[in-house]
């Protein structure tokens, strides 16, 4: 006797086959991969003199995801500004357009769960992303090794590992986002918006209210150091609501190895204080609190999605 597929693994296959033939994924993966390409090109063009500028010593592998020569931005920081719409492409539609065209309700008459579906829309989406950055990272290394000709170390590795997960977070952040979006609002149009609004937000406005408000914080007079601290401290914590900023923060220190702090700290304290770089671990209990906050935000949008989906009634509209 045949053993039946399970349904929820069917309808992943089915998430995924769907999202790789449809254009919105095409266009968005063409110009993340031309864009990287780009930030890759002007790694290998500025390796020598970045090598020259900083010594050696240096983690080779580890420049081709920061170099930059202030045309184009480096790696890490096309991966921060472009991931978040990648994410958004792939989950503001996932619930009301199946709602909109009727399939839902089709799919919810077959024996299966109704948590199936969410649950795989999000499964598919992140196999694809995980990938989709796996690749892209491979890509990099390959070049390395091309160009540059010798081989990254265990740390450099681990390193570039540690980065790829981390992006697959950051990603998933926004792919949850998304999803609930596509769970509030009926029309794909208003869900979409939703999303891009807040990515701009965030990209844009947030940095520029956090300035205003660094400007009226701002001492008119002498003020001690611990109230100077204090203020910055502020800011600072106000600056990583931002999931970019957490994203940003993480990448720095694991792909710049000397940074030993991202607190408020003077430049000799934070890079290039101690000549030796931080182990891998060292760098891990640094980011850790970046980490947790953006797999928290991760798991309460997807936990906010499938309350709301769970207690949504579906009917087809036709």
């Amino acid at each position: 006797m045949k053993k039946t597929n399970n349904p929820f693994w069917v309808i992943v296959k089915k998430e995924i086959a769907d999202t790789i033939r449809s254009w919105k994924f095409i266009i968005m993966v063409a110009i993340i991969i031309l864009t990287c390409c780009g930030a890759l090109y002007t790694s290998l063009a500025n390796f020598s003199s970045a090598v020259k500028q900083n010594g050696a010593n240096d983690f080779f592998f580890l420049k081709l995801f920061t170099i930059s020569n202030g045309t184009l931005p480096s790696f890490y920081t096309f991966i921060s500004f472009l991931g978040p719409l990648l994410g958004i492409s792939m989950g503001f539609d996932a619930i009301n357009s199946e709602q909109n065209r009727g399939t839902m309700s089709r799919i919810l008459a077959q024996p299966i769960y109704r948590d199936y579906i969410i649950n795989a829309k999000f499964i598919a989406s992140l196999i694809i992303l995980s990938v989709l950055f796996i690749v892209l990272n491979l890509l990099v290394i390959g070049f390395g090794l091309i160009f540059i000709g010798i081989p990254p170390t265990t740390s450099e590795f681990l390193r570039i590992v540690s980065f790829t997960l981390i992006t697959i977070v950051y990603i998933a952040f926004w792919l949850n986002l998304a999803i609930l979006f596509s769970v509030i609002f009926k029309q794909t149009a208003t869900s979409a918006l939703a999303g891009i609004a807040v990515w701009i937000f965030f990209s844009i406005f947030y940095v520029m209210i956090i300035n205003l408000i660094a400007s009226g914080l701002e001492p008119k007079g002498y003020v001690s150091r611990g109230e100077m601290l204090q203020i910055q401290y502020f800011l600072q914590n106000l600056l990583r609501i931002n999931p970019e900023q957490l994203f940003n923060d993480a990448s720095v220190t694991l792909l710049i190895p000397s940074v030993r702090s991202l607190g408020v700290l003077t430049p000799s304290q934070t890079i290039g204080a101690i000549p030796n770089p931080l182990p891998l671990g060292q760098s891990w209990m640094i980011i850790w609190p970046q980490i947790t906050a953006l797999i928290s935000g991760t798991v309460l949008f997807f936990a906010l999605a499938y309350h709301s989906f769970m207690r949504r009634e579906i009917r087809s509209r036709n």
